[in-house]
């Protein structure tokens, strides 16, 4: 999920945390014992606002659908349904659709994995063996990695490593049994968030236990809390008869269902669909201490275990404080001292979430919605808790989360202009100088074959992906790359028997040689 890399994928949150109100007055460290400071009339008076806020954003991004849930002192106080599930269609969204949760998956996988662990330790014992084919490049650090270094993203596995070779088509084995190959930066010492990492160590777990992963989430979590429409793999999602269609927004500004992202290779990490009904159930569990309707569901000391810091993921926030991941949260401290909890999920194809909490306060909000990122999920959030806090929303956070997405959006372009060849560009070779089998230890098989008339196209992925390759200088040619993790045209230049994708170079993984 590229959308997630600018915003250390807790989504506007590492950025927009902290409110205009606290900006200029943060403290150097949390104060002792905090103590709850928000009143029933203060919620009531951010609830109140939830209806204009989500409409005025709709209206402002022309997203089709949202859906919002609000849960203060174990009551659900606000769960409603915007829009349309279909932009063209009338069916409209209510607390019962379905929607992609993208990267709020996470912290609904560490609930089921603090359910499931039987004690928090566990989270720091090593998974080597637990995992079939799995390693990475370091064997120490394969044999010590633990569920909770690649929950928190401090394996030392580059950042979202193997999402590309999802969007060529790979399954989940092969993507974390060539890992391996990925460079490491340093283990434990460094932040890098990693989709297929995190789902390495929530499929070991299941592993251990015997089952799926889906199995372990039904057992643990979906069936105790009663959350009946939530699942972990994409074929729920798509045959539900009451489901958010993912859009995307075309250059007119409005939204079309143009694609359907099947997330099931990672599905720990951004594979679950729920409702807004079933993730308010979640939420009275997680304010709750892993207590609903009066059952103890989790351990009060295995969510606590998930709530602690356990990497820097940004140094210093928008008021001078470190920003924390934890397991499968974002974690922060405002200027009270109070813990925050959040993430945001976006899925470039479709989809942005938003969950947030004050657990002190017993307090929190989930937004669902079926558009690519453009901040509106965040907005929605960030504007709530300043409503609570401060009687009002202190910035335009619908500006600022959007701003942060487009940054992101643009921050993985080429910074060649594919479209417009130099002046003097050399002419190619004849198309048999390129045509042939390349191979790649990490990304597989590449072929490139020419037609009647000269023209290349590029094969790439199991499948394969065929893409037609357009003539930029020499021997550099470009395509329009695909996906979730798509940045536009991308260069492929031809070199002494090897051929080199420009975007899957990041980590210097991306020459082919050819056979």
């Amino acid at each position: 999920m590229r959308t997630l890399r600018a915003l250390g994928a807790a989504g506007a949150a590492a950025l927009l945390t902290a409110s205009a109100a606290t900006a200029a007055t943060a403290a150097p460290s949390p104060p002792p014992a905090p103590r709850p400071q928000l009143t029933d009339a203060a919620v009531d008076k951010a609830v109140a606002g939830l209806d204009a806020s989500v409409a005025d954003k709709m209206r402002r991004t022309g997203v089709p659908g949202a859906a919002v849930a609000v849960v203060h002192d174990d009551k659900v106080v606000y769960l409603k349904g915007f829009g349309l599930r279909r932009s063209g269609e009338s069916a409209k969204v209510d607390p019962d659709t379905v929607f992609q949760l993208a990267s709020v998956s996470k912290p609904v996988t560490s609930t089921v994995i603090a359910g499931a662990l039987a004690d928090p330790g566990d989270w720091d014992e090593p998974l080597a063996g637990s995992l079939p084919g799995f390693a990475l490049k370091d064997p120490w650090v394969t044999s010590h990695v633990t569920p909770a270094d690649l929950i928190s993203h401090r394996s030392g596995l580059p950042d979202h490593a193997g999402d590309l070779l999802e969007d060529l088509g790979y399954d989940q084995r092969y993507i974390l049994d060539h890992l391996r190959e990925e460079p490491l930066s340093p283990f434990r010492a460094s932040y890098a968030y990693t989709n297929f990492g995190f789902t390495a160590a929530a499929e070991a777990v299941a592993r251990d236990h015997g089952v799926s992963w889906q199995q372990l989430s039904a057992d643990t979590l979906f069936k105790p809390a009663g959350m009946t429409r939530t699942s972990t793999e994409f074929d729920a999602y798509a045959k539900a008869p009451d489901r958010a269609w993912g859009h995307v927004r075309n250059p007119d500004g409005t939204w079309s269902p143009r694609y359907v992202r099947d997330a099931d290779a990672q599905t720990p990490a951004g594979g679950t669909s729920s409702t807004i009904r079933d993730m308010s159930r979640w939420l009275r569990l997680q304010l709750g201490n892993g207590t609903l309707d009066g059952k103890r569901i989790i351990a009060a000391d295995a969510l606590d275990r998930t709530r602690v810091p356990e990497i820097v993921s940004q140094a210093v926030t928008g008021r001078g404080t470190p920003q924390f991941y934890g397991l499968g949260w974002n974690v922060s401290y405002d200027g009270a001292g109070r813990l925050r909890l959040s993430h945001s999920g976006g899925f470039a194809l479709g989809a942005n979430t938003n969950v947030t909490m004050l657990p002190l306060e017993r307090l929190g909000i989930v937004v669902l919605t079926n558009g690519a990122p453009v901040g509106l999920a965040d907005a929605v959030a960030l504007d709530f808790f300043d409503t609570a806090e401060y009687g009002r929303p202190t910035a335009d956070w619908m500006a600022l989360a959007g701003a942060s997405y487009e940054q992101t959006f643009n921050a993985g372009r080429s910074e060649t202009d594919y479209a417009h060849p130099p002046a003097g560009a050399k002419p190619a070779r004849d198309s048999a100088a390129y045509t042939g089998t390349y191979d790649n230890p990490y990304y597989g098989k590449a072929t490139v074959t020419a037609d009647d008339d000269g023209a290349l196209t590029l094969a790439l992925g199991p499948k394969p992906l065929r893409f037609p390759l357009t003539h930029y200088d020499g021997d550099t040619f470009s395509f329009e790359t695909t996906g979730e993790n798509a940045v536009g045209r991308t260069g492929v230049t031809f070199a002494d028997g090897t051929l080199r994708v420009e975007y899957l170079d990041a980590e210097h993984l991306g020459t082919f040689t050819r056979q």
